[in-house]
C-alpha cells in the first residue's frame, strides 16, 4: 500500500461514507473532514477505535483545512454542491476550494490527491456548475499537477438525490416533467463503484495526473429513467414534455425554495448529455466492472410503493 494516513474531505457525504468504509477496511488511518462532527458520528463504527478521527474543517477555511490534512499521505476531495445557497457558491466550492486544497497539499508534502469532479466539467459548459467544475480542475492541476481527477455521471445509491427525489415526487404528483422532452442522455454510476475508483486511483501510480470519466454500463435518456422509476414504484403517472423556455421559467420560481427541486442552472446542465466520452480513461482502466441501475436501484425504490416494501406487488397506483 502506498499510503497509511488519508484525509477525506466531505467524509460524511453521499460518496464520502463509502470511501471511508473502504479505506477503513484496509486498515488506513482516516482524517474524516466534515462540517459537522456530531452529525458524522456514524462514520466512527466503520473502523477500529481511534482509526477514524472526525475533524471540523471545510474548503473555505484555509487554517483549519491545513491543520486537518497535516501528516496525511493522501487526500481525497469529495466536496461539491448542486445549487448555490448562502456562502455555498460554485466558484468558492468548485473552483477556489480545489485551488486552495492543491496548494496546501503540496506544501504539506501530500503524495497523492484524488479529486471528484463531474462529467459535465467543461470551460464552455452552458451551466455555471459545469464551468466551475472545469475551473476547479484547472486550478487544482496548477497547484498539484499529480492530482487524479474522477468525473462521474449521475451517481446512484440508497442515499442518492436523483432516483429518491423523483420517486418521492411520483408519490404526490399526477405527472412528472420531461424537461426538453426528456431526451438528455445519462450514464448513471453506482456510488460503491465510484468509491472503488477512488481507492484504485490511490493504489495505481499511473493514475497520477490523469482524468477518468466514470459511467455505468448503460446509457439512458431522462425519459427512460422516469419510466424505470414509475415501473419500480408501481405508479401510473403522466410524463409531460416541458419545453426548455418553460422549464427555465418554472426553475426561476423554484429557486426561491430552501432546497429547490430545480434551478435555472440545472436546466442549462440538462442541455448537454452526461455520458462518458469516446476514448476517455474509465472504469476499465482500474479493472472495475460497474454495476447496473437494474441491479441496485430496485432494492431501495420499493419503499416508495403504496404500502411500502410489503405492499401488494400487483397493485399499480
Amino acid at each position: 500500500m502506498r499510503y497509511r494516513r488519508v484525509a477525506v474531505i466531505g467524509a460524511s457525504g453521499f460518496i464520502g461514507r463509502y470511501v471511508v468504509k473502504r479505506l477503513a477496511a484496509r486498515g488506513v488511518v482516516i482524517a474524516a473532514i466534515v462540517r459537522n462532527v456530531e452529525a458524522a458520528k456514524f462514520l466512527s463504527p466503520m473502523g477500529d477505535v481511534g482509526q477514524i478521527a472526525r475533524l471540523s474543517a471545510n474548503l473555505l477555511d484555509e487554517a483549519h483545512l491545513a491543520a486537518a490534512i497535516a501528516g496525511a499521505d493522501a487526500v481525497v476531495n469529495l466536496v461539491g454542491i448542486l445549487h448555490e445557497s448562502g456562502s455555498q457558491r460554485f466558484d468558492a466550492i468548485h473552483h477556489r476550494g480545489p485551488a486552495r486544497l492543491g496548494a496546501l497539499a503540496a506544501a504539506a508534502g501530500v503524495k497523492h490527491l484524488v479529486h471528484i469532479s463531474a462529467l459535465g466539467a467543461d470551460p464552455a459548459a452552458p451551466s455555471a456548475y459545469g464551468r466551475s467544475k472545469a475551473e476547479g480542475e484547472q486550478a487544482l492541476r496548477a497547484s498539484f499537477p499529480a492530482a487524479t481527477i474522477l468525473r462521474p455521471s449521475v451517481v446512484f445509491g440508497p442515499e442518492d438525490s436523483f432516483f429518491n427525489r423523483f420517486a418521492t415526487l411520483a408519490q404526490f404528483l399526477p405527472a412528472l416533467p420531461l424537461i426538453g422532452g426528456g431526451k438528455t442522455r445519462f450514464q448513471p454510476v453506482y456510488v460503491g463503484d465510484v468509491a472503488d475508483a477512488v481507492v484504485a486511483a490511490l493504489d495505481k501510480p499511473e493514475a497520477a495526473g490523469q482524468t477518468y470519466e466514470l459511467g455505468g454500463p448503460r446509457i439512458y435518456t431522462f425519459k427512460e429513467l422516469m419510466e424505470f422509476i414509475l415501473a419500480e414504484t408501481r405508479r401510473k403517472r403522466l410524463l409531460v414534455p416541458v419545453p426548455w423556455a418553460v422549464a427555465r421559467c418554472q426553475a426561476a420560481l423554484l429557486e426561491w425554495l430552501p432546497n429547490p427541486p430545480l434551478t435555472r442552472d440545472q436546466v442549462r446542465s440538462l442541455e448537454r448529455d452526461n455520458v462518458v466520452s469516446p476514448g476517455a480513461r474509465s472504469f476499465k482502466d482500474f479493472g472495475i466492472t460497474p454495476d447496473a441501475v437494474e441491479a441496485i436501484v430496485p432494492a431501495y425504490l420499493d419503499r416508495y410503493r403504496r404500502g411500502g416494501r410489503l405492499g401488494n406487488p400487483h397493485v399499480v397506483t
